[in-house]
């Protein structure tokens, strides 16, 4: 009963009366990373939105650099929803297999998992009735479990001496860019 609740929640807030935007990362798409999302106005200056990028290269530019990642967020804006200036907390979780910064141009890469919880800054910019430009840029602390392999794989397998997982924390910027959103037209049920 409780999981069946808790699947209905999403459904119920996108259900309500509001505004809501659907929207593509203009930046990442031309390099081959989908980031698409839904925004939905809760209230006069509150907006939930869900998103995910995914991220299909096993190799760019030679480094390893595949990601899977969604997120959940809350958004206040300072004027009204989907209206100039806004703040919100984060909270996502990604699957990578990618060479971090410090690995690149080496013979290691990284394969696992990572919770990532922060804050996003945001302006929404009006270009129309129904478009819209999101700039913004999010970051906070990613907690990542993983395990490091040799790119070659010549039968040597991991490069790390954990036993299961080694475990990074980190303080990064994880999100950012230039959304195109679609604002939603709802049917008028008097018509």
């Amino acid at each position: 009963m409780k999981n069946s609740i808790l699947l209905l929640f999403p459904l119920a807030v996108f259900a309500q009366k509001g505004e809501t935007q659907l929207k593509i990362n203009t930046i990442t798409l031309p390099l081959g990373m989908v980031n698409l999302g839904i925004e939905h106005a809760i209230s006069n200056k509150i907006t939930l939105q869900a998103d995910g990028f995914i991220s299909p290269w096993k190799s760019f530019a030679g480094n390893h650099l595949q990601m899977y990642m969604a997120f959940g967020e809350g958004r206040y804006y300072f004027d009204k929803s989907f209206s100039k200036f806004y703040i919100g907390p984060n909270i996502g979780i990604g699957f990578f297999d990618i060479q971090k910064w410090n690995y690149w141009n080496t013979n290691n890469y990284q394969r696992g998992l990572t919770i990532l919880t922060g804050a996003t800054i945001g302006y929404q910019a009006k270009l129309n009735d129904r478009l819209n430009l999101d700039i913004f840029v999010g970051g906070g602390h990613s907690q990542g479990n993983y395990k490091g392999y040799y790119k070659d794989d010549s039968g040597i397998g991991r490069y790390d001496s954990a036993h299961a997982f080694n475990k990074s924390g980190e303080w990064l910027l994880y999100k950012g860019g230039i959304m195109l959103t679609y604002k939603l037209k709802r049917k008028n049920p008097s018509k």
